[in-house]
């Protein structure tokens, strides 16, 4: 079983950046698919970005593509979404997880609020 503990969420004006981190306990974070969902006040759930466990391949939400980046460490232990240019409706608790099957994701954070202003 492994832990997720997310940070680095924050108030930002639009066009600003932050970077979330995702650290996992245990010594086993290099054999999972890690992925960022986040969700809306009054919406689902949606994906944002995954990753597999190597860190060789990526895939992005059309929503964030080109302005969202996800990265690993896997000596850190840790996942990261570095994001830039953000909107207003970028606003939402993000959410990182992780899971042995792509698209199937078995552990989740606790979330980490992002808030964009004008």
């Amino acid at each position: 079983q492994v832990q997720l503990v997310e940070s680095g969420g924050g108030l930002v004006q639009t066009g600003g950046s932050l970077r979330l981190s995702c650290t996992a306990s245990g010594r086993t974070f290099s054999t999972y698919n890690m992925g960022w969902f986040r969700q809306a006040p009054g919406k689902e759930r949606e994906f944002v970005a995954s990753i597999s466990r190597s860190g060789g391949s990526t895939s992005t939400a059309e929503s964030a593509k080109g302005r969202f980046t996800i990265s690993r460490d896997n000596a850190k232990n840790t996942a990261y979404l570095q994001m830039n240019s953000l909107k207003l409706e970028d606003t939402a608790v993000y959410y990182c997880a992780a899971g042995w099957l792509p698209k199937k994701y078995d552990y989740w954070g606790q979330g980490t609020q992002v808030t964009v202003s004008s």
